[in-house]
């Protein structure tokens, strides 16, 4: 296996958002790729944490995005693929730091992408004082990954899923 990695992801300028451990899985010209067992656990600020009851894989980007694969829902229901806005990651011994800009894209189970959290997004500008270049960087990278991900552009074309059938045998295999 792997070396453990702390997903960190912060919400502007710097609170606690979502925290989970992964797995180094590998890397591509898309990313690093991490996985999560069955059983991994997630926790959002002080939440109560949820279990990933799938194998699941993130795609970390040296873009404004990150993304997880997962063989059933997580969060927000029915979903197969989830990318997540976010300020270039930021990589310390042990851990990758995100800063998370509201805008998410998604493929549902039934094939539909949908962005989501406009509304946050654009509240957040004004209540939390995002700077141009969030703003700017953000806007384009949603609206590139909702067509990149309509289209079936890799890594969301067969990529993700090969990477996340590798997590789910690596996952058989220390279960036994």
């Amino acid at each position: 296996m792997g070396e453990p990695i702390l997903v960190d992801f912060r919400k502007y300028p710097d609170s606690k958002h979502w925290q989970f451990t992964m797995q180094r899985l590998g890397e591509d010209e898309h990313g690093i790729w991490l996985w999560g067992p069955a059983g991994t656990q997630a926790q959002r600020g002080e939440s109560v944490p949820i279990t990933f009851e799938t194998p699941t894989v993130k795609l970390i980007t040296d873009d404004w995005w990150t993304a997880i694969w997962s063989l059933s829902p997580i969060i927000r229901g029915q979903w197969r693929v989830y990318v997540d806005i976010v300020a270039p990651a930021r990589w310390r011994e042990g851990a990758v730091q995100m800063i998370d800009l509201d805008l998410d894209v998604y493929r549902s189970l039934d094939g539909r992408v949908r962005m989501l959290d406009e509304d946050e997004f654009a509240e957040h500008q004004v209540t939390l004082g995002y700077p141009q270049e969030l703003i700017d960087g953000a806007r384009e990278a949603g609206d590139r990954l909702l067509e990149m991900v309509r289209e079936g552009v890799e890594p969301f074309g067969t990529v993700g899923t090969a990477w996340l059938e590798q997590a789910a045998r690596l996952s058989s295999a220390t279960n036994r």
